[in-house]
Formats: structure tokens, sequence, C-alpha cells
């Protein structure tokens, strides 16, 4: 493609963010679409913005730099990364245009959400808000210090009935409460800025995770995306904190409910601290991770571990070697010990598993084996059989999505070793 330099580019509404003194990070927030350009590219693109034509935004880029620019290649480039407009009501003005995102999770949401107006929300991610919820997780790490009878224990407060099908019945209505109030949290967080974002389910190795797409607070100086990115974690604190209380007040005596409040307390206090330390375990990807990557100013850590773990062992192929040397000093500086973290993280998250979900688990399943032993024909065989089914379906749905991700690896590859086979012979 050859662009006269008379002419004019029709561009999205692109968004530009300065990224340090010699990068700025552009993209299209309707497809979730971010790169990494150097700051001339900015004034490139602020140009054909303004409608310049080729010619003089090339002239405002040689200003700049102090050099001649190669404008059309570059458009060539936006052309590539679909950045251009194809239509006329593909704009800057977005005329009723609706793009695709970009899918980041194997199960998500079409189209991003909107639904709050961003000033009915604001007042709950400013200071005074954001103070309030730090207090409250000081809080509860307050009363979990002078208290250490309130840690949960996971083989006592797991299960609040007798009755272990009830217990794990019990469980599901504020595991998916708990875990639904976190996402609406990045929600909120995104709405008071006035991004919009999307839900979707993922895994994390063989666990099953929600998770808020996130993508268009690059939109956003970098200072401005810690709020959403912690606003799950801030919601968590709160609900922590009420619950804490209520345990304090019986601990103290202050209080005295029914036996089942207790044991329920007990039981919805322990799922929220597995929740919230899930959140600590940064090489899984999880909110803190986020909060990592923004805050060193990384790019693609996440592919630059990947490809450096494989370097360190030897498995770098030609293909990723080129890879890997054009990634940003950045990402290889933290990749360098960043890739050791996440391989350690395996030993967390087996502590993580063993020591607070396997008690659980290995007492429904024996409770639902002794169950299956009467047969199909009596009632005990189904109602264990669902309430197993109900507690280990989100974590059996995560080992059937690893299980497909890992076939579509496998058949690529294979595709790709046949392909270069048929090459070679034929060459």
């Amino acid at each position: 493609m050859t662009t006269p330099g008379s002419a004019t580019v029709r561009l999205k509404a692109l968004s530009v963010v300065p990224e340090g003194d010699d990068e700025v990070l552009v993209g299209d927030p309707a497809t979730g679409t971010f790169v990494t350009i150097p700051a001339v590219g900015g004034v490139v693109i602020a140009a054909l913005q303004r409608r310049a034509s080729i010619d003089e935004a090339a002239a405002e880029a040689e200003e700049f730099a102090g050099q001649p620019v190669n404008v059309p290649s570059f458009v060539d480039t936006l052309g590539e990364l679909g950045f251009l407009a194809e239509d006329d009501g593909d704009e800057d003005a977005g005329d009723g245009a609706v793009s695709e995102p970009v899918r980041t999770a194997p199960i998500q949401a079409r189209r991003w959400m909107t639904g709050i107006r961003p000033e009915a929300v604001r007042p709950f991610f400013g200071p005074v808000a954001w103070t309030f919820y730090a207090a409250c997780l000081l809080y509860a790490l307050g009363v979990f210090a002078f208290r250490p009878g309130l840690i949960p224990d996971p083989a006592e407060d797991a299960f609040a009935f007798d009755d272990t099908g009830l217990s794990a019945l019990a469980w599901l209505p504020f595991v998916w409460f708990a875990a639904a109030s976190h996402e609406c949290g990045h929600w909120l967080g995104a709405r008071a800025l006035g991004i919009q974002t999307r839900f979707g389910v993922d895994r994390r190795m063989w666990m099953l995770v929600f998770e808020t797409d996130l993508t268009q607070l690059w939109t956003l100086p970098r200072r401005r995306r810690y709020g959403p990115l912690l606003a799950g974690l801030a919601v968590d604190s709160v609900l922590l904190a009420a619950l804490l209380t209520g345990r304090l007040l019986i601990d103290t005596g202050l209080w005295s409910p029914p036996d089942l409040v207790r044991s329920l307390l007990a039981a919805w206090v322990f799922i929220k601290v597995m929740q919230m330390l899930w959140q600590i375990l940064v090489f899984l990807r999880t909110d803190l991770y986020a909060v990592l990557v923004n805050a060193l100013g990384c790019r693609n850590l996440w592919r630059v571990k990947s490809l450096m773990l494989r370097q360190a062992f030897g498995r770098l192929t030609p293909e990723e070697a080129e890879e890997l040397a054009d990634s940003t000093e950045t990402d290889l500086r933290v990749g360098r010990w960043f890739r050791w973290v996440w391989l350690a993280g395996f030993l967390g998250v087996a502590a993580w598993f063993c020591l607070l979900l396997l008690p659980v688990f290995a007492e429904v399943l024996r409770w639902t084996a002794d169950g299956l032993a009467e047969g199909p024909l009596s009632a005990a065989f189904w109602y264990r059989l669902l309430c197993a089914g109900l507690l280990l379906g989100p974590e059996t749905l995560a080992l059937s999505l690893a299980v497909k991700e890992y076939a579509g690896r496998l058949a690529a590859r294979r595709g790709a070793s046949r392909g270069a086979s048929g090459t070679e012979v034929a060459g």
C-alpha cells in the first residue's frame, strides 16, 4: 500500500498516552488493542487525527525527531494493527460503528459494559473512600494478630453443618457472591474513571477464575490505573472486616447468636481469606500482578518470562530468540528475576491448595464416596453426587479448559512440524 503525500488518513478513535520520555502507548479502546511505539509515532498520529496530510505529518515528525521519518511506512503499520478507519462510520467520532473487542478469556462477554455513569460511583473511589478501604484491611489484619483463634482453620471452619453436603451447598452462595462483588469492584472502579469493562471466565492452572477485562485502563496515565486494579481487593477488605466484626463480637461475648450463625460466619471468613490470599499469588496474573506490571512499567512481562525460561532450559527457537531480543529493556530486566518467581510459584500454589482447599475437597470426596457405595437406587447416591458436583464443578471446568488449550497447542505444533517436513521434501 502506497499513500500519496498529499492524502489524508482517517484513523479510528485511538488513545495516545505518554509512557516515559521516548515512548507512547497507542491503542484502540473499542477492540482493546494497544502497542508501544516511539514518541515520534505519537506526533504523527496527533497530526493525522487533525486531518493533516501525509506530507504535513512527515514535516512535524521530522521537526520533532531532527531527521526524516518514513510516515507512509508508519501508516502501513497502523493499517496492519487495525488502527485505520475502514469506512465512513468507523472514524474518530465513531458514528455508530461497533468494533469487536479482542478476546482475552475462553468465556467472555462480547461487548463492553457501561450502565453506570462515572459521577455516580466516583465518590466511592476518592481519597476518603480509599482511606476507609485501607482501614478495613488493617483492621482485619489486627484482628488476626490479636485474636489468632479467629484465623480460619479449613478442617474445622469449612463445614458449617454436621451434614457435609449442606456445608458444601452453604459454600456456594457466598463463593459466588464474594466473587461477583470482587469483580463488580473492578467494574465500578473502572466506571469511576469513565472506562468500559467486560466480564469473563478463565483459568489459572487448574482453578477456575472470574475476571474483569480492564484493557481500557491503558488509555489512562499509569498513575490513574491503580484504582480499578485494586478495587476488587477494596471490596474484599470491607466484606472481610464486616464478617470479622461478627466473629469478634462472638469471641468477646458481646453477641450470642445461634450456633448456625457462628458456624456460617466462620465458613465465610475462611472463604474470603482464601480468595484474598489467592490475589497475592502474583505469578498467576492476579490483581497484584497487574499492579506490579503497572508499577514497574512492563509491556509484555508474561510473554518475556516464558521466553526467558525457554532460553534458560535451552528450548528457545530462533524465532523466539528474535522476539526476545526485541523486548523492552524493562521487560528483560524484570523478567530475569520474575521467571524464577513464576517457576517457584508452583510451590506457592501447591501450598495454597494443600493447606486451604485439599482438606475441604478430601472430606467432600470421602463423604460422597460413602453415599455412592449405596448405589444409584438410593436417594443418598444422587444427593451426594449433586453436592460434590456443585462444589467441584468449577475446578472440573477449569481442567477441561486446560486440556482443550493444551490439545490445541499440541495440534498446532504437529501441524507446524508436518508443514516444515513437507517443505523440506519439496525442496
